[in-house]
């Protein structure tokens, strides 16, 4: 039983006879490749970057009257000890926040540096553009906040990476202080009225006090139990003076309890209030910071962006590639390369 068939050559074949009938050309291709991508990827085209890198990691906790003040705060966190995945993330969100980037952008004067004309219409989408370019912010594997800034000064982009590892403390105090104050304003004012309540109500005890009412209850069973004595020994003069006693506490006594056990009760919340004021003091005046520095950046000495020995290779490979695949065709639309038919029994 016989039969035809057609077995074209692989394509990896008819590349690897491209290759051996041009290698000469192929040779001069790649020079010429590695020449010019050398020339086009070098200073004079592409502008060198530089990076810096601050690592850092978030505290554990951000209230400071919660953590040192509070006796019924129960927080296994210390004050020392390096915050976990909700820190961090929260870290990431202030360092992406626009109160950092246009901080930042008016300090270095950014627009000019970037070189963006300040009439262009589209001004500040390329400046914002260039900043989400150029600043990069991501978590690390160990949990620690990574901030990378690319710059073509390798000082200003020290500067930068360290400024904006410094303005974390400055912007999260600012947001929370707007809160803080209005928190302690709150108290103060509820603290301050309390305690004038109960001085007002101190003046009337004294008053009080004035007429002779000291302890009702006291004076009550101590009055009626002498009056008893003074009534069987007929002393009518002491009954009288005793009688005078008792009439003035029970005009007086009344007003006197209810004065007593109202201030009771103000002053225990006077010092339960009391305790929540200095915390809110101590949160709306005090600050703390909110990250530990791990490593600062520091001056580069060699530039990051652009790797001209990849862009070398990427563009010789890709050149010489290309260079066999259209002799390829060529070949083998012009027949040079033949197609070998062999029978089979």
């Amino acid at each position: 039983m016989g039969q035809n068939q057609i077995e074209k050559p692989f394509f990896s074949g008819i590349l690897l006879k491209v290759l051996i009938k041009y290698y000469k050309q192929l040779s001069l291709i790649a020079v010429a490749a590695i020449a010019l991508s050398a020339i086009f990827s070098s200073s004079y085209f592409i502008t060198p970057l530089f990076q810096s890198t601050v690592i850092l990691y978030p505290t554990a906790s951000n209230s400071i009257s919660k953590v040192l003040l509070s006796e019924n705060f129960n927080n296994s966190k210390d004050i020392l000890e390096f915050g976990e995945d909700e820190q961090t993330e929260q870290l990431l969100q202030v360092l992406n926040s626009n109160k950092i980037r246009d901080r930042i952008i008016v300090k270095y004067k950014l627009m000019e540096h970037y070189g963006i004309k300040s009439g262009s219409k589209f001004k500040m989408t390329n400046l914002y553009n260039e900043y989400e370019e150029k600043f990069k912010f991501r978590r690390t594997e160990y949990m620690a906040v990574k901030i990378t800034v690319l710059d073509k000064d390798p000082q200003f982009a020290a500067d930068m990476a360290n400024n904006v590892a410094e303005l974390l403390d400055s912007t999260i105090n600012s947001m929370q202080k707007e809160i803080a104050i209005r928190a302690f304003t709150i108290v103060q004012e509820e603290y301050l009225k309390l305690k004038s309540q109960i001085k007002v109500k101190e003046d009337s005890m004294t008053v009080l006090r004035g007429f002779g009412v000291h302890d009702y209850e006291s004076q009550s069973e101590m009055f009626n139990r002498q009056l008893a004595i003074e009534m069987a020994r007929g002393n009518q003069p002491g009954v009288s003076r005793l009688e005078q006693k008792l009439t003035i506490l029970a005009k007086y006594g009344g007003p006197y309890v209810s004065l007593r056990d109202a201030l009771e009760h103000d002053k225990k919340k006077l010092s339960e209030l009391m305790s929540k004021y200095e915390e809110a003091k101590v949160d709306a005046t005090e600050s703390l910071p909110h990250k530990f520095i791990v490593s600062s950046a520091y001056k580069a000495e060699k530039k990051t962006y652009p790797i001209r020995w990849l862009i070398v290779l990427i563009a010789t490979v890709a050149s010489v590639l290309v260079a066999m695949l259209i002799l390829a065709f060529i070949e083998v639309f012009s027949g040079n390369i033949e197609i070998n038919i062999k029978k089979k029994s």
